[in-house]
């Protein structure tokens, strides 16, 4: 980015006086605890001085990545050229109880996904289990559609707000997302920003509730290797297979490059040993895809975000 550049963003956000610094290291806000500085870490306060933030960022020609939990991204080691914007203050969260079976909770983009399933439990309504011990946030399970044991977020979801790609503020039914496998029509749409989403739930039994979250919790603990940083499931699931058996079936139980190595407890995942960087975790990657692919097959897609 041009240093005239840099210096006409500092000074607009400067004189809207909207929160931000410079050279923020990105590992320390991702999961995979990888990537670079950013060259503008913005954090706005609530959803105008986001609007504002993107409005000025488009003005000055700086690029934009909208960033909640961190919990499926990759930044490169050179960092990140443009403005990473921190999502998690949108944190708003309430229900609107119309006295029948129904609940409704609104919660904001940077809201994480562990809070709302507390919210759902303490309630005592049904219907996001599934969502527990999802690392991310609203904004991003909406985005990918996040799911678990045989639940997505389609299955809930009644409706997002978020500023299209001329900042107004609009509102879509969950019908017209396009919502699928790990995709919806935020990924066809990278300047949409989802500000909010609006899940519909059923009034259940609390204790039931609270104990199937402890059991799925159970499981993950389990199965997965969440003592190490990792961006969770790394591959997305191929039609007729599972990546971390096709993985594991083709010999690559800890497979290293670097720092990055294929969990020996899981295969489905890849895991930041120490020192593990970008260039570590996608050649790793691509060598596994290219191996699986070559014994079986099936090819395998990355599930996490890789953004340089």
């Amino acid at each position: 980015m041009q240093e005239k550049t840099i210096t006409a963003l500092c000074d607009a956000l400067t004189r809207q006086q909207l929160p931000f610094v410079q050279g923020e290291p990105l590992a320390a806000h991702t999961t995979f605890r990888i990537g670079g500085p950013a060259v503008f870490w913005c954090a706005p306060q609530d959803a105008e001085q986001l609007r504002e933030t993107l409005r000025l960022c488009r003005e000055n020609g700086v690029r934009v990545y909208l960033l909640g939990n961190g919990s499926n991204t990759l930044f490169d080691d050179a960092g990140f050229d443009g403005a990473v914007v921190d999502m998690r203050r949108l944190s708003q969260m309430e229900s609107s109880d119309a006295g029948t079976d129904v609940v409704r909770i609104t919660a904001g983009a940077g809201q994480t996904l562990g809070r709302l399933c507390s919210k759902a439990q303490t309630l005592g309504l049904t219907g996001l289990e599934f969502a527990c011990g999802i690392p991310g946030t609203v904004g991003g399970a909406v985005y990918m559609n996040a799911g678990a044991y045989g639940g997505e977020m389609k299955d809930v979801l009644e409706s997002v707000t978020f500023l299209d790609d001329t900042l107004e503020l609009r509102v879509l039914p969950a019908k017209d997302l396009a919502m699928g496998y790990r995709t919806s029509v935020f990924e066809q749409h990278p300047d949409w920003c989802i500000l909010s989403a609006t899940v519909v739930l059923h009034r259940g039994n609390g204790a039931e509730v609270l104990a199937r979250m402890k059991e799925l919790l159970g499981k993950r603990r389990e199965k997965q290797p969440l003592e190490w940083p990792s961006a969770g499931s790394t591959f997305k699931r191929p039609a007729g297979a599972f990546a971390g058996k096709l993985i594991e079936d083709c010999g690559l139980c800890g497979f290293t490059v670097g720092g990055a190595q294929i969990s020996e407890k899981h295969c489905g995942f890849v895991i930041n040993r120490g020192g593990a960087t970008c260039a570590d975790v996608v050649e790793l990657t691509e060598q596994v895809s290219r191996i699986v692919k070559e014994k079986t097959g099936f090819v395998l897609e990355r599930e996490i975000r890789v953004v340089k």
